[in-house]
């Protein structure tokens, strides 16, 4: 029998268990702020290192509910434009001539065609507002600490009201908020204005019995040798000082690759032919290579047992 999902959970461990079945493990710190996140009705803001599964937590959320996930990916320069709305202005050109082979061109009627939801282009944030279902959509406002201040402003009113004005539409209110999800890399500090509005949790890079899970249950094909191997070697490996250390998205690339390759066990060898799926600055993979492997590669098999 199929469950019907429900938002929000009924407890912190039904959440975990809604989140197992999409392969996401969530410690109950985690698990708790995103908890808190649905019964408050509040965003949920997340903060790590690149690659420890911020971006993900939006992702299971949207499969679990079976709900669209709306992606408004943040960078420098990033505007109303890009991320509200904007007008279609080459449609509109196109039918402005189109009106003007019409001998009883009415210039007031058509001014008002031209700004209607026809040559409306909808952005993340508008679309996210506007869509309908069961389960309202997860939007996903993906490093934030990668746009400006000016647009943070922004933001802080569309969260505070949800609600967008098109001065040739009007106003466009949510019938349902959105479930919000803004991760951040920490490249710059978020002003505390945002943060307040929000759950804030902190993902740290996991420790071996979690990436262990995590590993055995996305890399297809593993065997429980080689994962406990993978995930004792990437622990080791982060106690190196490297100018990026690896992810979790980094460890089940190598794993993956590992498995593509039919390495049944870890070897220097298997190591130095894949460090680049592991680590993507080539001064990290100089300072590790040669006897440094061996070393890591013998404290990680001491950590797993092997």
């Amino acid at each position: 029998m199929i469950q019907t999902p429900v938002w929000p959970p009924a407890s912190v461990g039904a959440l975990q268990d809604a989140l197992a079945r999409e392969r996401y493990v969530a410690e109950r710190p985690l698990a708790v702020s995103i908890y808190l996140a649905a019964k408050l009705r509040r965003p949920l803001f997340l903060e790590g290192e690149a690659g420890v599964g911020k971006t993900e937590v939006a992702k299971v959320i949207a499969a679990a509910l079976g709900t669209p996930l709306i992606r408004l990916q943040c960078y420098e320069g990033l505007d109303v434009s890009q991320a509200v709305y904007e007008w279609n202005y080459s449609r509109q050109l196109l039918e402005i001539r189109l009106l003007e082979t019409t001998a009883d061109l009415d210039r007031a009627a058509a001014s008002r065609e031209l700004f209607t939801e026809a040559f409306l282009i909808k952005r993340p944030l508008l679309r996210a507002i506007e869509q309908t279902g069961t389960y309202p959509p997860v939007l996903l406002i993906d490093e934030i600490d990668r746009a400006d201040e000016e647009f943070e402003g922004y933001l802080l009113e569309f969260l505070s009201d949800f609600q967008v004005t098109i001065p040739e539409l009007g106003t466009i209110r949510a019938i349902e908020p959105p479930i919000v999800v803004i991760t951040s890399n920490r490249t710059r500090e978020v002003h505390d204005a945002l943060k307040r509005r929000c759950v804030y949790s902190w993902i740290p890079y996991p420790d071996f019995d979690k990436e262990l899970r995590i590993v055995s249950s996305k890399v297809p094909g593993v065997s429980d040798r080689l994962a406990r191997q993978v995930a004792a070697f990437v622990q080791e490996l982060r106690t190196v000082d490297l100018y990026k250390a690896a992810g979790i998205s980094e460890t089940l690339d190598w794993a993956a690759a590992l498995v593509a390759l039919d390495h049944g066990t870890l070897d220097a060898d298997a190591i130095g032919d894949t460090l680049g799926l592991l680590l993507k600055n080539q001064e990290d993979i100089d300072s590790v290579r040669g006897e440094r492997i061996q070393t890591l590669l013998a404290r990680a098999f001491a950590h797993a047992g092997s």
